[in-house]
């Protein structure tokens, strides 16, 4: 039997009549697993150093800008640009959000929910940063401050509109 075959009937056994895009999510992590030896690599080649532990800081900094970047990449308005191909609108979601519905088949609809989904983005922003404290920890802390301002921003928006709408006796 063909790799190909035995990769069909476990798709076909685990998706359970279901559209699920297998081969596509095969080919994200393949891919999420390309770029992590790609950095890992350049690091050698440099002679960088894995720090012995995160600083406290450093989680602090690097989780909020995480979750910021996911939020702009996957719930943005503005970035709705670069999900066109894979989503398809459905209507606003909030501050500066809004809702999408994955389409297509595949890799197209694979990617559609990598880019749609903050929780499944994440984690490749997650190493991204990662990679970018070790390989060039400067750039990558004032990157994430910037969005760790940014998310701040955004909680200060949320709530001075909360106390204006207590302020005029709404709730």
């Amino acid at each position: 039997m063909s790799i190909a075959a035995m990769f069909g009937r476990v798709r076909d056994a685990y998706s359970g009549g279901a559209d699920r895009p297998l081969g596509g999510y095969l080919g994200a992590l393949a891919t999420y697993a390309g770029l992590v030896g790609a950095a890992v690599a350049v690091g050698r080649r440099r002679g960088a150093r894995l720090p012995e532990r995160w600083a406290a800081s450093d989680l602090v900094l690097f989780a909020v800008a995480t979750h910021k970047s996911s939020r702009l990449l996957t719930k943005s308005a503005v970035a709705g640009v670069v999900r066109a191909p894979f989503t398809r609108y459905e209507e606003s979601a909030g501050p500066a959000e809004v809702t999408e519905s994955v389409r297509g088949t595949g890799v197209r609809h694979s990617v559609g929910e990598l880019i749609s989904c903050p929780f499944c983005s994440g984690v490749w922003i997650a190493g991204a940063l990662t990679a970018g404290l070790v390989l060039a920890p400067r750039a990558s802390r004032l990157v994430a401050g910037a969005l760790a301002v940014v998310a701040g921003s955004d909680w200060l928006h949320l709530g001075y509109a909360a106390a204006t709408r207590c302020a005029e006796g709404e709730s």
